[in-house]
């Protein structure tokens, strides 16, 4: 029943994949509704993660910005229908990429910074069908095989990206990026303690992984932000310019740095940003759930 459920999602993502984006955004936006009522468990921890992030912001105001945080999820989720499927010219022609693209030619050893925002995978789409440049990633594989299946498919589709598991090893991961391939890294989340550390979130302590400072200080690689944002025409993926202070010696400090910058990426468009996510799960010793 699982497998059929399974393939049944892909070919729906499939036939819808044609649909003129105005259509699919619709269908987005009621999805996004039916969710902000019926998924009551992320719901209330987008709420909690707003209340502990946001805390100026009224009930209100925090219940306005969750329910479009839904809508944009669900747009975002839609969009992957024609991002995997729709035609190239299509998926070239709502894929807009901005900013300092120069610093992305060559074969500098390279860490893309890309932020959990709900546009993420648009991003890495753009990268590896308009940039002629072999790239790669982390992923985490999924437990449908079926799902996984299209998933890793899907974000291989223009040939120009290489998916690493966390289950390659570190050393795998420097050697591609040592040889110049850029690496579309995305280390905002909570893995649990055995992988992080403690640095401010929004001013509380979030377990976080040391991944970029590390990746840059052995790969000797630049850290370049690539901040995607879902838009009326598709999606826009801004190139912002390298940090030139990142790696330090210090890995909390630089992990801290990353958090603190990527608040100002966020407070520029807080419905975008995946807070279904538990991000504050792992407390540090003697602190309670915040859930």
């Amino acid at each position: 029943m699982k497998k059929v459920a399974s393939h049944a999602g892909i070919l729906f993502m499939r036939l819808i994949s044609p649909l003129p984006l105005p259509w699919l955004r619709a269908f987005g936006w009621v999805m996004g509704q039916l969710l902000y009522v019926l998924a009551a468990p992320r719901r209330r921890v987008a709420s909690i993660n707003l209340r502990l992030c946001l805390p100026q912001q009224s009930e209100r105001e925090r219940r306005a910005l969750v329910r479009r945080n839904f809508v944009c999820f669900a747009q975002t989720f839609l969009d992957r229908s024609w991002l995997w499927h729709g035609k190239p010219e299509v998926t070239r022609r709502r894929l807009r990429l901005t900013g300092d693209l120069a610093q992305l030619e060559g074969n500098a050893p390279t860490l893309l910074f890309a932020p959990h925002f709900l546009g993420m995978d648009a991003g890495a789409i753009a990268l590896s069908q308009q940039l002629p440049r072999q790239g790669s990633t982390i992923v985490t594989p999924q437990r449908d095989p079926i799902v996984d299946d299209w998933i890793s498919r899907g974000r291989r589709r223009f040939g120009n990206i290489r998916l690493f598991t966390r289950f390659d090893g570190i050393k795998t991961v420097v050697a591609s990026l040592r040889a110049g391939e850029p690496l579309y890294l995305l280390p905002d989340m909570n893995f649990g303690p055995q992988e992080s550390i403690f640095v401010p979130f929004y001013g509380v302590q979030a377990a976080t992984v040391p991944s970029l400072s590390r990746f840059a200080r052995l790969g000797r690689a630049i850290v370049v932000p690539v901040i995607t944002r879902l838009t009326a025409q598709g999606y826009e993926t801004r190139i912002l310019p390298a940090w030139t202070d990142f790696p330090s010696d210090d890995a909390v400090a630089d992990t801290a740095l990353m958090n603190r910058r990527l608040e100002g990426y966020i407070d520029a468009m807080p419905e975008q940003y995946y807070w279904v996510h538990k991000r504050f799960k792992t407390r540090p010793p003697g602190e309670p759930s915040v859930y």
